[in-house]
């Protein structure tokens, strides 16, 4: 029975968990511990974690490592979000921790952090519908969209709490009611919110995170709630008014709220309220999970190789709704994508690279054309921007900027040092991108009809070259033609010619 540890160095707290693996990967907590470390309080404000919150975060350290060491933990995972994010000094104190405790702090993105939150969330509850997911943190607020236990998209706010109090100015120094300003804040990012939403219909939303997680027990002393893992919209509506009413030293007084809570419980209210609003849902479920609980359920998984969705189905996922998104031809899309799949898989011999690259291929032949939601002309650079500012949930961030060099180069001019994108890349990296950027052409041409004539290729090695082979429909004419436009790439990268057979 293995013994395991995460823990979530956020921007309000700092919360550990220590679970054991008991069966089938399932992991039952035996250990759940929060400290008041405000990090935002500094990274939020001068951009530098002082000595005293860097004293305070390593005594918090040293204590979690006792603690796992008293419980014989046998793997430790520590990740940080948004205020190790963005404090200059973050380097310097993530190394003093590891130096004094063992334990190496991982700073992970927006997109991870709703990815592992979702995970928590599912072992909570049934999410084969359409659900919107909220978290609400100190640095920043995660909204996501999943369908059917995938995550569809997700869009991280810079409307934490902490960050709100620290921007506005706090509630003793405003000039305007607090709970104005904050709604005055937020509402261009409800807009956005609303315009994601759209008229898609949400079965259930789920709110996460410590100041959601007291809404609901402030639910059950205000309204008499029969349970503190619910509260209704009208609920909602109501707290925000009551909230709105008093100062932080009446909430702490007449709630019993700890003082690292009662600041922050207004501005997590009022933006839960409004996207609620936007959602337009009767109540948000609160099953008291959080970004720990994912990080731990992530560590079982790996460890016992138990994923229920693996990492390929889940960003083949996003980014189909991407494209959808963005209203590309999605019967093409697809049949590019398993083209050039067939072509990676029947050259293997050729471009000596590996699964990994190959589902980079797919998902570029797959996003290829999005550009064409801005404009025709040059669709491979509105589509390079789009890939870059919208991110596939499962894909870390490195491996999604080779996915866009691929989708800019898919057609018209060599990739080469004149492009900046192209130039930042590793050695590596700029050679893979061009052998599939090859690829892709060439899997671009076959479904150049967008009929989907060309139902199988066979791809082969010949003596004064490489032959290719079409077999479909008709006579194939039209993707005969182009393929013979967009064939010197391919014959450039690999150095052999390319013939098209019959």
């Amino acid at each position: 029975m293995q013994t395991i540890a995460a823990i979530d160095v956020g921007s309000n707290a700092m919360r550990m968990v220590v679970g054991r693996i008991v069966y089938e990967g399932k992991v039952e907590a035996v250990e759940n511990l929060r400290l008041p470390v405000r990090l935002g309080q500094d990274a939020f404000t001068t951009g530098i974690i002082s000595e005293e919150t860097s004293r305070q975060t390593l005594d918090a350290f040293v204590r979690f490592r006792r603690i796992a060491d008293n419980h014989k933990v046998e793997k430790i995972r520590a990740i940080a979000t948004s205020a190790m994010r963005e404090a200059d000094n973050s380097d310097l104190l993530i190394d003093r921790i590891a130096r004094s405790t063992g334990i190496q702090i991982e700073t992970i993105n927006g997109e991870e952090e709703a990815r592992l939150i979702h995970l928590a969330v599912s072992q909570a509850i049934n999410l084969n519908k359409h659900v919107l997911l909220v978290d609400i943190g100190g640095g920043s607020v995660e909204v996501t969209l999943s369908q059917n236990g995938k995550i569809l998209s997700t869009e991280s706010y810079n409307m934490g709490t902490v960050r709100l109090l620290n921007t506005l100015g706090g509630e003793k120094n405003a000039a305007l009611p607090f709970h104005k300003l904050v709604r005055q804040y937020a509402e261009a990012a409800r807009r956005r919110i609303d315009r994601e939403l759209g008229s898609k219909k949400i079965n259930i939303c789920v709110g996460t995170g410590g100041n959601i997680e007291e809404m609901g027990r402030l639910r059950e002393k205000l309204f008499k709630g029969d349970n503190d893992r619910m509260i209704t919209l009208e609920e909602l509506d109501k707290l925000v008014e009551t909230l709105s009413r008093m100062r932080v030293e009446e909430r702490i007084r007449k709630f019993k709220l700890k003082p690292d809570r009662a600041d922050v419980i207004l501005p997590a209210s009022i933006v839960l309220q409004m996207i609620a609003h936007a959602a337009k849902i009767k109540e948000v479920i609160i099953p008291s999970v959080g970004l720990k609980d994912g990080v731990l359920w992530d560590m079982a998984y790996r460890l016992r190789e138990n994923m229920h969705i693996s990492p390929r189905e889940q960003v083949w996922t996003s980014a189909l709704w991407l494209g959808k998104k963005y209203q590309f031809d999605q019967d093409h899309a697809k049949e590019v994508a398993r083209l050039a799949g067939r072509l990676f898989d029947q050259s293997r011999d050729l471009h000596d690279l590996g699964d990994e690259d190959k589902l980079l291929l797919e998902l570029a032949a797959l996003l290829h054309d999005i550009g064409h939601f801005i404009s025709p002309i040059d669709h491979n650079k509105h589509g390079y921007y789009i890939l870059k500012a919208n991110p596939l949930i499962g894909l870390v961030e490195s491996r999604q900027e080779l996915v866009a060099n691929i989708i800019y180069y898919h057609r018209k001019s060599m990739p080469g040092w004149q492009d900046e994108g192209f130039r930042s890349l590793t050695a590596n990296d700029r050679i893979m991108v061009t052998k599939l950027s090859a690829l892709v052409r060439l899997a671009d041409a076959l479904d150049v009809s967008h009929t989907g004539s060309v139902k199988d290729v066979q791809f082969e090695s010949k003596k004064d070259g490489w032959r290719l082979s079409l077999q479909g429909k008709g006579d194939l004419m039209l993707e005969r033609w182009a393929l013979e436009k967009r064939q010197k790439l391919f014959q450039d990268v690999f150095g052999v010619k390319l013939k098209l057979a019959g």
